[in-house]
């Protein structure tokens, strides 16, 4: 998943006999363009592109990380979105609730084709994740390409992320419980909030756990939140190179949080990483139905690994699949809805358009690629809104509320 693991150090071995020689190669080749490029060059730079290059031939997730690009290095601000890059080209993820993005109604699968007016076609995904930071209150604007429409410009401001990822509310008789990422605090902030909801709705007759757009984060979050309303067993699996080598991680025992009510899962394109281990893991333990549109598909986790002890930076380098307690991995395929519904019409439309079509799968270097071309071959047939709901309302909100109730034909979860 994108968010990283504890820092490992790096194994120290010798090089194999070809791999030396390719390093020979690497080396007359830096030679010859010292001693022969037109202009003189910076050696360093010349160096920290190989090594970001190698990094990134890898997968969508593995990166060289400068010590200025580490977590918490410098404590910028953003503008909230969380990105990819794939050849050259930046494309949305997930948009973070509550920021300037979010306001300028970005969108997952929007490109972004210039910062400032600077292109960055061709860019590292990372230098323009740097130009979207900045002080707080300093503006960006941004050259955005959508699907089959002209590009735009919208100026966003650049905001501190909110230290609130988990909110709720009453929706009628059923919880609604909104997570919009997974930090240090997040289960937490979960817990609190439905206890909340039970001490004010003694009668409560389900909840609904909302993961649309959230991309991710901490693994031990997605453990945690998943131990909300499961009573034990598996969550989720680790399996790296070695076969053998599987780390297992459950559920506290009598964790359930509802004591059995009924739930649902709202996810969609924008549910990356960590938040789809939570929507699988409950899922498979048939614990919720799951509804709205097929996840994002990041089924990895990435280890961040220092250089050096981090004084010349780090590379976080996708170590493991993630598998769910019944063994399947949602990596490339993304987590498929019981119930599949569109917020609209035109949703429904654009998720069978193959330029709409924007996930794990869509990725040319994304590990497991067979498995992507399946997704991508699929066409998935949505749930619409009925004549006369309202234009404005949260489809798919509903139908989830509509699968908890009891007279509904959905598998809606039940504690096991």
């Amino acid at each position: 998943m994108a968010g990283l693991e504890r820092p490992a150090r790096a194994a120290a071995s010798g090089p194999r006999p070809e791999t030396a020689r390719l390093i020979h190669l690497f080396s007359d080749t830096l030679t010859i363009v010292e001693r022969r490029y037109v202009v003189p060059v910076d050696d360093k730079a010349l160096v920290i592109a190989a090594i970001k290059g190698l990094a990134a031939s890898l997968d969508p997730h593995s990166a060289y990380l400068s010590p200025e690009d580490l977590p918490g290095a410098n404590g910028a601000a953003g503008v909230g979105l969380e990105l990819s890059g794939e050849r050259g080209v930046v494309r949305v993820v997930s948009v973070t609730d509550g920021s300037s993005a979010a306001r300028a109604d970005l969108r997952t699968g929007d490109f972004i084709q210039a910062i400032d007016g600077r292109t960055v076609l061709g860019a590292p995904l990372m230098a323009a994740i740097k130009s979207l930071q900045g002080p707080a209150g300093s503006t960006v604007t941004l050259t955005v390409k959508r699907p089959r429409q002209d590009a735009f410009d919208v100026k966003l401001t650049r905001q501190v992320p909110a230290d609130v990822t988990a909110t709720a509310r009453m929706e009628g008789d059923y919880g609604y419980l909104r997570v919009s990422g997974l930090e240090m605090t997040t289960t937490d902030q979960a817990a609190a909030a439905i206890r909340r909801l039970q001490a004010r709705n003694p009668a409560m007759k389900g909840m609904v756990l909302d993961l649309r757009d959230n991309p991710g984060g901490l693994f031990d979050q997605a453990v945690e939140l998943s131990s909300l309303f499961l009573n034990g067993g598996e969550v989720v699996s680790q399996r790296g190179r070695d076969p053998k080598a599987v780390l297992r991680y459950d559920a506290r025992a009598g964790g359930d949080m509802l004591h059995g009510l009924p739930l649902a899962v709202l996810i969609d394109g924008g549910t990356s990483s960590g938040a789809e281990i939570v929507a699988a893991a409950l899922q498979d333990r048939r614990r919720a139905v799951v509804v709205g549109a097929p996840s994002f598909g990041a089924g990895t986790v990435q280890t961040l690994i220092p250089l050096n002890n981090g004084a010349n930076g780090a590379l976080k380098l996708t170590t493991a699949r993630v598998y769910t307690s019944s063994g399947r991995t949602f990596q490339g395929m993304g987590v498929v809805p019981d119930i599949l519904a569109a917020q609209s019409q035109a949703d429904a439309k654009r998720g069978d358009d193959p330029a709409f079509q924007f996930s794990e799968a869509n990725q040319p270097s994304a590990i497991d690629p067979a498995r992507s071309h399946v997704r991508l071959a699929e066409r998935p047939v949505y749930e619409t809104p009925p004549a006369g709901f309202d234009p404005d309302g949260d489809f798919q909100l509903f139908r989830a509320i509509q699968a908890l109730k009891p007279n509904s034909t959905a598998p809606a979860g039940k504690s096991t």
